[in-house]
């Protein structure tokens, strides 16, 4: 789907603000326009993440397919990654048509590729460079800008950067900044282990909050189930973003989730396949492949009688020639019979 005539037209511009309540974040590889549709079906409110897409790509690549998405995502955000202000401003501007959100600058990723493009976490170390690339962005763009973050990295002490960081984006014009709760060892760690070594220090995120009350922060890592979002929402942080568990378990963190706004939208998870097949129908008429939408939905029945049954028949039958939405009839078929059984 393209339709970007529909996009401005059906954008939700009171959703957005709000739609920080929760969010999913984005995640390379993971969170594609097929999997954003997949999650959507199953919360109306939460903000919902693109990969990260970098600056030049977007200003030397090709626009549709880096740009491209549905307009049932809405709200969502398109994240940047870059570090020279005049590239992002006009990536910024080449996305303006798309009508995005927010646009959010990664200061988070650790990957030796983003290192050596100085973007990503090692931004943490040159905040000013942040707060003249957010400016530029902010230059070509009405919707806000804001910015993922560490807590630090490698041999920074968090207490006394991450609030220098956040009071230079905040001078910058900044409103919004994401915070994942963890360093980045930029020398000796692996991406995959740096979002799992580092230790956890959830409370100074909290602090950061209590020390810059007119900011609206949001608190990223380790967060699993919808029980933790609402008690760092308590605590006073304005919103809670999930990664990792919103797709390996994606129906027990977002089914349900508009709750946290009021709304008792939860439907069931079989309703959530039903409600994909004529997107997926309109992928395959399209020419698309079936697995490059099933590949998202392999852990909805998790911990489920059948999920077993359901992610086999995916995975073993979706990627074939020709397949189409008979595969997902055949795999609810296998869930269904191991439930009654």
């Amino acid at each position: 789907m393209t339709a970007i005539d529909n996009k401005a037209a059906t954008k939700g511009d009171s959703a957005a603000p709000a739609a920080h309540r929760l969010s999913v974040a984005p995640m390379m590889d993971w969170t594609d326009r097929h999997c954003r549709v997949f999650h959507r079906q199953m919360t109306r409110r939460a903000m919902l993440y693109t990969e990260m897409v970098t600056a030049p790509a977007v200003v030397h690549g090709p626009k549709p397919r880096l740009l491209d998405y549905s307009s049932v995502e809405h709200p969502v955000a398109l994240q940047l990654g870059g570090s020279d202000p005049r590239e992002l401003a006009d990536a910024v501007q080449i996305a303006r048509p798309w009508a995005y959100d927010e646009i959010n600058l990664n200061c988070g990723c650790p990957s030796d590729r983003v290192q050596s493009g100085c973007f990503g976490a090692v931004l943490m170390e040159r905040p000013q460079l942040v707060a003249d690339c957010v400016r530029a962005m902010m230059g070509e763009t009405d919707v806000p800008v804001t910015v993922k973050c560490r807590i630090g990295v490698d041999n920074q002490d968090p207490e006394t950067i991450l609030p220098q960081f956040i009071e230079t984006l905040a001078g910058a014009g900044v409103r919004h900044i994401i915070i994942h709760a963890r360093k980045a060892w930029l020398q000796g760690l692996s991406p995959k282990e740096n979002r799992e070594i580092p230790p956890l220090d959830h409370d100074l995120v909290v602090r950061m909050k209590r020390q810059f009350p007119e900011l609206t922060v949001c608190i990223n890592g380790g967060i699993t189930s919808l029980d933790q979002a609402r008690c760092f929402l308590d605590q006073g942080l304005d919103g809670v973003m999930i990664g990792r568990a919103a797709y390996h378990d994606p129906a027990s963190v977002l089914i349900g989730a508009d709750a946290l706004w009021g709304d008792d939208h939860a439907p069931d998870a079989v309703d959530v396949v039903n409600a994909m097949r004529p997107y997926i129908a309109d992928h395959l008429a399209a020419g698309g492949r079936l697995h490059q939408i099933t590949r998202h939905m392999l852990g909805l029945f998790m911990g489920k009688p059948g999920a077993r049954g359901w992610r086999r028949v995916l995975s073993e039958q979706a990627s074939r020639n020709g397949a189409g939405l008979a595969v997902i009839d055949a795999a609810l078929a296998e869930l269904q019979a191991s439930a009654a059984a």
